[in-house]
């Protein structure tokens, strides 16, 4: 028997029962061909309501087959043997049900689906009950004083009673499970039997035409970019119209077009006049005076878009090829790199200079270390602040005559890394770039020709050094660049890179953070190139 139907059957026979329908529930459980012992249990608590003893024994008798560990199962048929004078088997059912209670004060079989509390006391209760068939008095009143000892809600001064019934040796009635109160299957289960709808309403996810609530199915066809266009053979059936006139949008809903446009109608239906259209990629209501039938036939051989609105096609870009990388024998040729960044860019970030008017950092219009002495000579301390932005950012103070190499070394006592590994840059007026400090061209120079104002910011890099390998010159990247192959160079927007080699018209070879590889030269610019370094690392 299939569990959803034995599930069904039980549902009905306690619905049954809740409507005191005794022969209707009996009929429903006789249905069930493989009952449980809980199911078993309802059948005979069904026979108890109508005064069949025998067979309410007999279904407790096969609950308790199918669970014997199942004390109100005991509880329930030592009450039905008392009824029936067997008074041997019914004191055994109290010793298996308290037994079974496993020394617990009470059972809850709410979980089970039975709204109903088991006390120990009750137990113990019937089995004083049973003494008093007996006419075993002075054992029942034993039983009676253990039971008034245990603890448990539900009993009131019911045990007051049957003490002063005992000592006037009157039989105690015995206590069963009350009428209508059996196990019933769990309210999930009983909700799962109601027939689902698991895949719904079709609903429209993408579509071709703007807010589209069409919930159909439809053969499928070809796609193609832009709206859907069915085809026809001339004029009279096509969905496309003309607009005779200009309209002006004059409420909610409706759409401003010019005259002598395409549209396309979205549907038949016409709401005081107007109809909905599909014009540029929105949809709205025009009216219907103003709109003819359009000619869509166009020339064999002819295959451009021939209607602007809708969706508009996707662009025709190609990424840049991969170079093959040239042997190391062979250096690739130089070649010019623009002058200037792309305009989005210039306009977005840098100010373009101009390559007839220098940066004026001072009035004066002497070299920048004249006029850095200078400054130097007016300020009333002699040493610098440092801002070194490494992982993190640190300060140091220093003298102005401090040279780069020293500089170096103090720095990189500072971060505790070794100074040969450590990278110095700076940033001029008005650039991005972040340009080595010191090297063979300078090594003679101080702090004082980067200082301004008593302070210096210097950039810091951990990066091993460049053996043999010249730098051309720099660059600052556009865009992020994530690395396509292992010989690829990954940076990040902003960052500056070393170039190292011009592969072709379209790649690169460059030098950033300690890594060496090829990238797109569209993805940087050169900031300035009449500005080269061949400084060596």
């Amino acid at each position: 028997m299939l569990y959803t139907e034995l599930l069904r059957l039980w549902n009905e026979a306690v619905r049954a029962v809740d409507a005191r329908d005794w022969q209707g529930a009996l009929a429903t459980l006789d249905q069930i061909t493989e009952p449980t012992s809980r199911i078993l249990f309802v059948t005979a608590s069904t026979h108890l309501a109508l005064g069949q003893l025998d067979h309410a024994l007999q279904a407790l008798d096969q609950t308790i087959a199918k669970d014997e560990r199942l004390a109100v199962g005991f509880f329930q048929r030592s009450a039905v043997l008392m009824q029936l004078d067997r008074l041997e088997d019914a004191l055994s059912d109290c010793i298996w049900a308290q037994k079974h209670m496993r020394g617990n004060m009470v059972i809850d079989y709410r979980q089970l689906g039975l709204r109903y509390k088991l006390y120990s006391w009750q137990v113990l209760y019937n089995a004083a009950a049973v003494y008093c068939r007996m006419g075993q008095w002075d054992q029942a009143r034993e039983v009676l004083l253990s039971a008034s000892q245990e603890r448990g809600g539900g009993r009131g001064g019911q045990m007051e009673l049957a003490l002063d019934s005992v000592l006037r040796e009157e039989v105690l009635a015995p206590l069963l499970v009350p009428e209508g109160e059996v196990f019933r299957p769990r309210k999930q289960d009983v909700e799962q039997l109601q027939q689902r709808d698991f895949l719904g309403k079709a609903k429209v996810i993408s579509s071709m035409i703007p807010n589209d609530d069409f919930g159909g199915f439809e053969p499928l066809r070809m796609q193609k970019p832009g709206f859907y266009e069915p085809k026809v053979e001339g004029a009279q059936n096509s969905r496309y119209m003309r607009v005779k006139v200009p309209y002006m949008s004059r409420g909610p809903g409706q759409l401003t077009v010019p005259g002598g446009v395409m549209v396309f109608i979205f549907n038949e239906e016409d709401r005081d006049g107007m109809v909905s259209v599909i014009y540029d990629g929105q949809r709205g209501l025009l009216p219907v005076s103003l709109l003819e039938p359009a000619d869509v036939k166009t020339s064999k051989g002819k295959k451009e878009n021939r209607f602007p609105s809708g969706i508009p096609l996707p662009p025709g870009l190609k990424p840049p090829t991969r170079p093959e990388m040239p042997s190391p024998a062979a250096p690739p040729p130089a070649r010019a790199v623009a002058d200037t960044p792309p305009p989005s860019y210039i306009n977005a970030t840098l100010p373009p200079l101009l390559a007839t008017e220098p940066p004026k950092y001072t009035a004066n219009a002497s070299s920048p270390r004249k006029q850095l002495a200078g400054a130097v000579q007016g300020a009333e301390a002699s040493s610098v602040v440092v801002k070194v932005h490494y992982r993190y950012t640190v300060a140091l103070s220093v003298p102005l005559d401090t040279t780069y190499s020293e500089l170096q070394e103090r720095i990189a006592h500072k971060l505790g890394q070794p100074a040969a590994q450590l990278r110095l840059r700076q940033k001029q007026h008005g650039s991005q770039v972040l340009r080595p400090l010191g090297g063979v061209e300078e090594a003679g120079g101080t702090l004082m020709e980067v200082a301004e104002a008593g302070r210096a910011t210097l950039w810091c890099q951990t990066e091993e050094p460049l053996h043999n390998r010249a730098i051309l010159y720099h660059m600052v990247a556009l865009y992020d660049y994530a690395a396509q192959g292992p010989e690829d160079l990954e940076f990040s927007e902003g960052d500056t890179i070393d170039i190292l080699g011009e592969v072709n018209e379209e790649w690169l070879e460059g030098h950033c953070a300690g890594n060496i590889g090829i990238f797109p030269s569209c993805f940087a610019y050169r900031e300035n190139p009449n500005i080269t370094e061949s400084s060596q690392l």
